[in-house]
């Protein structure tokens, strides 16, 4: 008899509902019933779609669960209201973002179609980094929204791309560090998005490149920026930049101050860089005879 009132299993689509529903509750009070509900069911959603010790991921779940997420605002909501969740609750949320943007539905990344109409959502990613209690959940999840070509081109296109020179170096080396890699995430994945901005705004970025990063104060941030422009200048796409930036003696006169370092970690990247410029330089000399 007891099998009569056992409770139906909830779908994926129940647990998103049931999410959706207790992150509006949050957003108007503070329960803590209510919070303790709804950090279990983030858990729920994030072992469908991880697998846990006892079995993997089952596909139709996940498709399942990632439909339901993106409607009615459910990434919204969770970005609002991820400082009100514990610390557990709030790494739970930061995976689920993550796996979502890798997640297709009928052969489409739905999140993608998602974020095309919810852009101002990165405008809030990209200011958390001002948040210390925050900036490495919001990081996390910029880094994963930025693997999508549209994303990546509305981040490179915005004003915030200017505050990720000063965002490089706060002072709290954690966040630092986790700008940084945003700020190379969107510098070399989509190549000919990142040439195309890079040729449409050469001047005031290679100028805050040179000043912020490349002669700033600080070792790593001098060590980081020296192997991104040799990334960047080595590649195929970015060949008209390159070829602009090596011909400037300014230029020259901070890869040869990079040259001179201590460190031999800086040495090697701007040997690979000054070599370019050599390069540069030799051909101009030919072409004069």
């Amino acid at each position: 008899m007891k099998s009569l009132f056992k409770s139906k299993p909830r779908t994926p689509q129940d647990i998103v509902r049931q999410t959706r529903d207790l992150l509006r509750l949050l957003q108007n009070t503070q329960r803590d019933d209510k919070m303790i509900e709804l950090c279990k069911d983030i858990r729920e959603l994030k072992s469908i779609l991880y697998g846990n010790s006892e079995s993997e991921p089952v596909p139709e779940a996940c498709a399942q669960l990632t439909q339901e997420f993106f409607k009615d605002n459910t990434l919204r909501l969770l970005i609002q209201c991820l400082s009100k969740l514990n610390l557990e609750a709030r790494k739970d949320a930061t995976q689920i973002v993550a796996n979502l943007q890798r997640q297709q539905v009928q052969s489409r990344l739905i999140a993608s179609d998602y974020l095309e109409t919810n852009m101002d959502l990165m405008d809030v990613l990209i200011s958390g980094y001002e948040n210390t209690e925050m900036a490495l959940h919001y990081g996390a999840m910029l880094r994963e929204c930025i693997r999508h070509q549209i994303v990546a081109k509305y981040v490179l296109d915005s004003p915030h791309m200017k505050k990720f020179f000063d965002y490089i170096q706060l002072p709290n080396f954690d966040i630092a560090a986790d700008v940084a890699a945003t700020f190379k995430e969107l510098l070399t994945r989509h190549k000919s998005t990142v040439a195309e901005f890079l040729s449409k705004n050469y001047e005031w970025f290679f100028d805050e490149y040179n000043t912020k990063l490349l002669e700033s104060s600080n070792y790593i941030t001098r060590r980081q920026a020296v192997k991104l422009l040799g990334d960047m200048l080595l590649d195929r796409s970015n060949s008209a930049v390159m070829t602009r930036y090596v011909s400037s003696r300014d230029n020259l006169r901070i890869l040869m101050n990079l040259l001179r370092e201590s460190s031999k970690s800086i040495q090697i990247e701007a040997f690979h860089v000054f070599k370019l410029i050599s390069s540069a330089y030799l051909l101009q000399i030919e072409a004069s005879f």
